[in-house]
């Protein structure tokens, strides 16, 4: 088992409860939506360039 299997097989739903919680009181309401989107548009350009990489390689 890795390190981090284990780190989250103890976390329970009422831990997750907690954790969520603490970044809603840091970070805000209406801040955490415009850093999901954020967080969304920078997977979306890593796997578009994953991809383009990826054909570049596949034609050459």
């Amino acid at each position: 088992m890795t390190l981090l299997s284990i780190f989250f097989g103890f976390l329970g739903g009422y831990e997750w409860v907690l954790i969520l919680l603490a970044v809603l009181l840091l970070f805000g309401g209406k801040k955490i939506p415009e850093l999901m989107r954020g967080l969304g548009s920078g997977i979306k350009e890593f796997k578009d360039a994953a991809k383009e990489e990826k054909d570049k390689i596949d034609n050459e």
